[in-house]
């Protein structure tokens, strides 16, 4: 496949705000305009005829969008359900795993601050359980370096490790199937935070072989925002529910399965999950080589236009096995948040700017519609504000 649909460029295929250059789609992904009809259509059908709609056509389409999806993402499809994001799928983990007295949770100091706060919470709810931060080594110059340095931290007490497959402050490809391996030898169970690796990585959960995965599909693969997933390994299924109890199916169906209480919350739109399939459909027929191999190419332009004009490193080599769609930068010493409200209320440039480990670093978002004119006027915007 080429990086054009029919006569349009890939540019062409959204539509976004005029004068604005928009380099976050790692917060928030705008779906393009054939994923945004495809939603209509769904909601089309609900608004026109709801009890056809919900009584007759729901279940059978969530459970044909649930199929599409665990096959892209090498997933049995008994060991997922549709949730609507990252954070409400870490949520369900978290409480569905009861912690006892002296549990250890093992996160590293990469993760996102929603789940620190979810896990917190989680460990303050149980008598003498412990949350546990894992400082990782900086910066990182190996694979096997890294995953020693996690195990080094944990103890007999851990029982769960949560590690993000791409971290959110720090842009990292982390090796989390040579995390998972090492934890399930000594015994701890593993979840990955996994929304910006859909569609910028190629899955296998299977292979993978975690025990939670949990994912938002409105970043990279630009699916309606509401579009999120948790896999649960089957050995843990039956301590999980959902967070809202319903029917689970409609009657006169019932519930045999465990994901068969995630298919009827009460009445929303599900229109999101359900166009899921139409967006992975747009970037296989865009291309998915040509996506990561372009978007990562004008990540990789990004951090080295960032590193000229910084002269500092970034934490990881140049290399697509540590960072693929994101350009991850330190910058020189001020406050992040003065910065970023300079680039949006001077330029229009949406960009993160993010305060961490005592630090300001820059994250650049890459994907389709992005262009290296657009990374050129940041960095000359940058020149004026840093």
């Amino acid at each position: 496949m080429t990086h054009e649909i029919g006569s349009k460029s890939c540019q062409d295929l959204w539509r976004l705000s005029p004068g604005v250059t928009y380099l976050n789609h790692g917060s928030f992904g705008p779906p393009p305009e054939s994923v945004k009809a495809a939603r209509r259509v769904w909601q089309d059908r609900l608004d026109c005829q709801p009890m056809d709609f919900f009584v007759r056509h729901y279940e059978p389409a969530w459970r044909s969008s649930r199929r599409v999806l665990a096959e892209w993402i090498g997933a049995d499809e008994r060991n997922l359900v549709f949730v609507e994001n990252a954070t409400a799928a870490m949520n369900v983990i978290a409480d569905a795993l009861k912690l006892n007295a002296g549990d250890e949770v093992a996160l590293t100091d990469h993760e996102y601050g929603a789940v620190y706060r979810i896990w917190e919470r989680a460990t303050q709810r149980a008598k003498d359980a412990k949350l546990r931060t894992i400082r990782l080594p900086l910066p990182i110059e190996s694979a096997e370096h890294l995953v020693e340095s996690i195990f080094q931290a944990t103890t007999d007490r851990t029982r769960i490790l949560v590690v993000s497959h791409i971290t959110s402050p720090t842009a990292i490809t982390l090796p989390v199937q040579d995390m998972v391996r090492q934890a399930h030898r000594r015994g701890i169970a593993v979840c990955i935070d996994g929304p910006h690796a859909i569609a910028q990585l190629a899955l296998d959960l299977e292979q993978i072989g975690c025990d939670f995965y949990c994912a938002s599909c409105h970043k990279w693969l630009c699916a309606p925002f509401g579009s999120g997933f948790l896999y649960v390994a089957p050995q843990f299924q039956k301590l999980i529910q959902p967070p809202l109890l319903s029917w689970g199916r409609l009657l006169p169906n019932r519930v045999e399965v465990w994901s068969d209480e995630f298919i009827w919350s009460g009445t929303r739109d599900p229109s999101p999950y359900l166009t899921i399939p139409a967006a992975i459909e747009f970037l296989e027929d865009v291309g998915l080589p040509y996506f990561r191999e372009s978007t990562h190419a004008l990540a990789q332009y990004a951090r080295k236009r960032l590193v000229e004009l910084t002269g500092k490193e970034p934490l990881v080599p140049d290399s697509p096995g540590w960072y693929t769609s994101m350009a991850h930068v330190p910058l020189p010493p001020g406050n992040a948040e003065t910065l970023q409200k300079r680039l949006w209320a001077e330029y229009a440039i949406e960009v993160p700017i993010i305060a961490w480990n005592d630090r300001r670093w820059i994250r650049v978002s890459c994907h389709l519609y992005n262009t290296r004119e657009e990374i050129d006027f940041l960095i000359d915007a940058l020149q004026q504000t840093i």
